[in-house]
């Protein structure tokens, strides 16, 4: 999208603010016995009591940058997960890739990015005051919600598990004291079944039960073409039980249980061209990218390669998506008046588990694959946490103190068994007879090493000298190794177990001084340590990878060196080597952090506020839970090639280079907030430096995470070039290297009673700065993020507008009312991959959902019918390089300006494209 576009676009979108107006705070309450235990709502348009500060305030009283969507709001657009919120919270992102398991969320730009479960969420997400382990978990169905409220920016004083960049606190709706409850039933295109309810109602005089459950299933919206089956689609259910204890009005004791269970086949990809960025042109041409052949002579359909948004996908035959998450939990939270202050205790613990299949390589060529089952890259967390918060009033309520604990025992295994595919070795030589610019002549997709009889005989030497080989004398021992690569078929992980326990305890403190009756200042303090321990135990079949290591090493110091070094590095891939099989390996780290926040806000008038704050955010650090980034597989030891682990010292003397380090984010924020009966306003500008960023991306091969940070020397542009050894900067001179900065503006207008309209805009730069080196010791960028440095960092579009409206009018003087809802956000453009290849860009887009609909005197019951994506606009969520498929390089057609890839080709994971039903809810 042009800048002239978008320009005009917003301009069209502010004028016709009644078709795509906000309600992230519903000016109109839910009626009926069902509502009665939603919070209190307050009279000022927009306004809905939070707790974001562990203090009921009106929204319009909080000095931080918050949204609070309602659950009225949450009905309306549809929302059964937090990815509904994109559409409502202008500054959140949250999408899914791989798996749903591991989905990202992000806030003003800033999120973790990738499936490697070692890293935490910079954007933590809580439910019910207790905390997710990674934000995908919140991509599970909620039951009903009271509300939600995203806090954006660092947080850390004021919940137990701190946060670098922001948060999702999902409030559910809790039990009551008198009978009610609801019924829902929804029916839409691809087969789509949600079937949702609850009951409550007391027990006794000071025991109260609640029941909710949802049932959800629907066909995949991707159809695979080989296996004639769907994929991405839906078969879940939850339950969660709560008990609710109040035996007088000081004392509340809320015991919570949940089980979810999803047995779904997720995710498919797609071939991505100049359809979806201009930026692909000619890569999926066989003419003029040689990987195209290779993957047609071994069985792909050129159908593949086009239109990529019919959503036809064709993995290998027999292959799957399949996989089982399951999650179960259960927490208890005391809430004591003890008088001259208030006791919160919440105590909780949580096992999570989920396994993948997968087609790795997204192709039908059978190149990478996780066989369905318990060892499918399984997730396995099974957390403890302990919060304790005392607060209160002191000095003639001048001060509003409170101090609280936190600690958190976390066991994380990761069971993999990745392993090359039935083609993987006659995949790799086509690939390298390409590569290496061989005559046409010598391919044969269907001969052993994708060698013809007539390339097979010049290669080795054998029609010498009348025709020599390239490799000279060494053409016999080359050719051997292209028939060893052709014979890696079937071997990899055989169950390679990965171990993280993580203790973390923290102290903190969050203190309103109340100067005088309109002015605050505000301080926290946090203290937190983290302390993990790791350790893996590796089992890996691939025995072929030792025996080139052996005969083609010494051909690293030869001329020979780049025909040697291709067949080492496609043989041992990621580390996949039975030298590592039956190794183990530990390693263990620890990090304590001091972080804060101080607030001064300002009520001039009891409609108006305006605060500055500044905040400090702490994310820990930990390992990559991957193999591949041990060590490269040809590395230098004393001046001289190498390639295995004994050459380096064995695996355990490698161990450190899984270590990343902590992020830090000092932020500083200025913010506005007014609010009447008829309207309200929140304006917020920030800035926020990030240190030791935490990425994590794929080059194609094999998943790299660094610390991203600056360096204050110029760098002449070597953290821009193609070498892994230049562009390193002295320690001193390191310092932040993520940069956000824009302006927030949400607002909500009620123009009537029936009528509530809500708008935002944020207009923000994340990017990093220039000069950029891999961690806080000044080492070289990895030259596969030499897009980075100056750009804006992956899925932060410039702007983002969203907005919706609501009318119930009456209908007559029968008691029925209509609904009439309708919600849209407006995205600039964005680039979706971590690398920043331009290959990624996805341009601006607008998605728009509605719900019309009658109900019945005090919403007993209705009838609804909507959609999602009302006008099936196609766009990519995540696109990466698809899995070791690059030609052979042919500048003339594929420049490195243009494609810093090269020949390298691109998937993504697609959007959902147009869903709409009916929904039938009774309330009682």
């Amino acid at each position: 999208m042009t800048k002239s576009a978008w320009l005009l676009g917003a301009a069209m979108f502010v004028l016709a603010s009644p078709g795509f107006a906000q309600d992230t705070q519903s000016a109109s309450s839910t009626a009926g016995p069902a509502a009665a235990d939603a919070p209190a709502q307050a009279a000022n348009a927009g306004d809905i009591i939070v707790t974001a500060t562990r203090r009921a305030e009106a929204l319009s009283d909080v000095p931080i940058a918050v949204s609070a969507v309602s659950s009225e709001s949450l009905q309306n657009s549809g929302a059964s997960d937090i990815r509904q919120l994109n559409q409502l919270a202008p500054s959140l992102l949250v999408s899914s890739t791989g798996s749903e398991a591991n989905g990202s969320a992000r806030i003003r730009g800033i999120g973790t990015v990738g499936d490697n479960p070692g890293l935490e969420s910079s954007v933590a997400v809580f439910v019910d005051g207790v905390y997710r382990s990674r934000s995908g978990i919140g991509l599970n169905e909620l039951g009903e919600v009271d509300r939600i409220e995203v806090l954006r920016g660092p947080q850390g004083t004021l919940f137990g598990r701190n946060a670098s960049a922001g948060l999702i606190h999902i409030i559910t709706k809790k039990p009551s004291f008198t009978f009610g409850g609801f019924g829902e039933l929804n029916y839409g295109n691809f087969d789509y079944v949600r079937a949702a309810g609850a009951v409550t109602g007391p027990i006794t005089e000071t025991l109260a039960a609640r029941l909710d459950a949802v049932y959800v299933n629907r066909d995949g919206f991707y159809h695979d073409v080989t296996n004639d089956t769907d994929v991405n689609d839906r078969n879940r259910y939850f339950v969660r039980g709560q008990l609710l204890y109040e035996p007088n009005e000081d004392l509340s004791v809320r015991i919570i249980g949940d089980y979810t269970h999803r047995n779904e086949k997720c995710c498919g990809a797609v071939y991505i061209d100049e359809t979806v960025a201009g930026a692909n042109r000619n890569l999926l041409d066989p003419t003029k990218n040689t990987i195209i052949n290779a993957l047609l002579g071994l069985g792909t359909p050129a159908a593949a390669f086009s239109d990529p948004f019919s959503r036809n996908i064709y993995p290998t035959a027999g292959r799957s998506y399949k996989g089982i998450t399951k999650v179960w939990g259960v927490s208890a939270e005391i809430d004591w008046n003890l008088g001259g202050a208030n006791l919160t205790s919440i105590t909780a613990y949580r096992d999570y588990t989920s396994n993948q299949g997968s087609d790795t390589d997204y192709s039908t060529v059978d190149i990478l694959y996780r066989a369905p089952g318990k060892a499918a890259y399984q997730r396995e967390f099974r957390t403890f946490t302990q919060e304790l918060r005392l607060q209160g009033s002191a000095f003639d309520n001048k001060l509003d103190w409170l101090v609280g604990a936190y600690f958190a025992h976390e066991k994380l295994d990761l069971t993999d068994n990745l392993k090359f595919g039935n083609q993987y070795g006659r995949f790799a030589t086509c690939r390298l007879v390409g590569a290496f610019g061989f005559p046409a002549s010598f391919f044969s997709p269907g001969s052993t090493s994708c060698l013809s009889p007539t390339g097979r005989a010049v290669l080795s030497g054998a029609l010498a000298p009348a025709v020599n080989s390239p490799f000279g004398a060494a053409g016999p021992a080359i050719v051997a190794g292209f028939d060893r690569l052709d014979s890696i078929n079937n071997v990899g992980d055989n169950n390679a177990l990965y171990r993280q326990n993580d203790t973390n305890y923290a102290f903190f403190t969050h203190n309103i001084f109340h100067v005088t009756d309109t002015f605050d200042v505000t301080l926290g303090l946090r203290y937190t340590h983290d302390r993990k321990k790791f350790a893996a135990t590796f089992n890996n079949t691939n025995t072929i990878c030792p025996v080139q290591q052996a005969n083609l090493t010494p051909f690293l110091a030869t001329p020979l060196a780049a025909a040697a070094g291709a067949l080492i590095n496609l043989s041992c891939q990621g580390n996949a080597t039975s030298e590592l099989n039956g190794v183990s390996i530990d390693d263990r780290r620890g990090e304590s952090e001091f972080t804060g926040t101080a607030v001064a806000s300002w009520k001039p008038s009891p409609d108006w506020l305006v605060y500055a704050s500044y905040s400090r955010g702490y994310k820990a650090g930990g390992f990559n839970l991957d193999r591949s980034a041990l060590k490269p597989p040809i590395f230098i030891v004393n001046g001289v090639p190498t390639t295995t682990f004994a050459a380096a010292g064995g695996a355990q003397s490698l161990v450190g280079n899984l270590q990343f380090d902590q992020e830090i984010n000092d932020a500083y924020e200025i913010g506005l907030k007014y609010s009447s009966p008829m309207f309200s306003l929140n304006i917020a500008a920030f800035h926020q430096r990030f240190s030791d960023f935490q990425l994590n991306t794929f080059n194609g091969s094999v998943f790299l995470v660094q610390n991203i940070n600056g360096c204050s020397q110029d760098l002449a542009g070597a953290d821009r070039d193609t070498s892994a050894t230049t562009g390193a900067c002295p320690k001193n001179q390191v310092g932040p290297g993520v940069f956000s900065s824009g302006v927030e503006i949400e607002s909500a207008i009620r123009p009537a009673r029936d009528l509530s309209i809500g708008l935002g805009l944020t207009v923000s730069n994340t990017h990093y700065r220039h000069d950029l080196v891999g961690n806080s010791d000044g080492v070289p960028l990895d030259p596969a993020l030499r897009q980075l440095p100056g750009s804006k960092l992956s899925n932060a579009p410039a702007a983002v507008a969203t907005g919706s409206l609501t009318w119930t009018p009456p209908i007559g003087d029968s008691g029925l009312t209509g609904l009439f809802y309708v919600d849209g956000r407006l995205t600039s453009d964005y680039n979706t991959g971590s690398d920043l290849f331009p290959q990624k860009q996805q341009d601006g887009y607008a998605v728009v959902n509605g719900r019309i609909g009658i109900r019945g005197p005090e919403e007993r019951w209705a009838l609804e019918f909507f959609v999602q994506n009302l006008f099936n606009q196609d766009y990519t969520q995540v696109a990466f390089n698809t899995p070791f498929q690059a030609g052979a390089a042919n500048p003339a057609v594929f420049p490195a300006a243009q494609y810093p890839g090269a020949t390298q080709i691109f998937s993504a994971f697609l959007a959902e494209p147009r869903t709409y039903g009916v929904t039938l809810r009774t309330r009682f």
